[in-house]
């Protein structure tokens, strides 16, 4: 159990296939016209983000690696390394990330770590490296512990989930439109990933997958994307600026000066942290049911559409 075990860290390795994709998405957005749009300092934002995430977790990623180094000492499992058990991880992996994914839209210390890949109101690759720099800090990591427990080598859970985001680059584009069924049926694409970015009272709190879309279509939370209703970019409060120290923390303190408002129970000053994002003790924010209500409430015909 306390042999070594390595894998490529196939993220740093996709590196120049990142740029060179986002290279070729640009072009092909200059000559036809189509297919999304660039933004200068929103791209750039993008990508010192995806440094900082990289920066951090360099500086950070000790912390994740020791708690699965203990759990590993703990178990008395080990699966091995056959192909089959990489491609079984791969799979249970996709689902933790959907579980993952979903908790960070819905428990607000988790989407305040979240929040920067929503924030830009553009679609398009460079999005993909608009990651958090403060992972680490919402305590995510315990939801990798059943598979460690379970037998899979730390180094491989870690190996697998790399392949999971080198998977869900490749869907932040607008120059790729539907696929045919069978892939949209399984997968995750472009067309639902959009959806996920939406900030449309429809395409709110959807679409959580990572690789395979099979999840939310299994637990309610897949909405498609519809050709008379185009995704509308960013948060339901866009922050309008490019400072990456803003995108990277701003939720953050909104979160900590809510929690220690005057005059809260501490029921209340948990909840800031736990409920929600949009939940408040007064009840005078929204969250993303209540914008939906508040949409169907002013066209009910939309009541048992897609999204409602």
């Amino acid at each position: 159990m306390t042999d070594p075990l390595t894998y490529p860290d196939v993220v740093q390795l996709a590196v120049p296939v990142f740029v060179a994709a986002i290279v070729i998405e640009l072009v092909w957005i200059t000559v036809k016209h189509r297919g999304g749009r660039y933004e200068t300092w929103d791209a750039m934002t993008s990508l010192i983000m995806g440094a900082g995430n990289v920066a951090s977790g360099i500086v950070l990623g000790f912390v994740a690696w020791g708690f699965f180094m203990v759990l590993w000492q703990m178990t008395p499992l080990d699966l091995g390394t056959s192909w089959w058990v990489v491609v079984v991880c791969f799979v249970l992996d996709d689902l933790r990330y959907y579980w993952v994914h979903r908790f960070g839209h819905r428990i607000r210390w988790v989407w305040a770590s979240h929040v920067n890949h929503h924030s830009s109101q553009h679609y398009n690759l460079t999005t993909a490296l608009r990651q958090t720099w403060t992972g680490t800090f919402t305590f995510m990591m315990v939801v990798r512990a059943p598979l460690i427990l379970l037998g899979f080598h730390p180094a491989m859970v870690l190996f697998v989930g790399g392949l999971n985001l080198i998977y869900q680059f490749w869907i932040h584009t607008e120059a790729i439109g539907r696929l045919p069924r069978w892939v949209e049926a399984v997968m995750n694409t472009p067309s639902h990933h959009r959806v996920h970015h939406g900030r449309n009272p429809r395409y709110l709190d959807a679409n959580y997958a990572g690789v395979f879309i099979v999840w939310d279509r299994m637990f309610g939370t897949f909405v498609p994307e519809l050709d008379d209703e185009k995704p509308d970019y960013g948060l339901v409060q866009n922050l309008g600026t490019f400072n990456p120290l803003r995108v990277a923390f701003h939720e953050w303190i909104a979160l900590f000066r809510d929690m220690v408002r005057p005059g809260l129970k501490f029921r209340d000053r948990l909840m800031y942290a736990v409920a929600p994002p949009g939940w408040s003790h007064d009840g005078s924010r929204d969250t993303s049911r209540t914008i939906k209500a508040r949409h169907l409430a002013r066209h009910p015909e939309e009541s048992g559409s897609p999204g409602f």
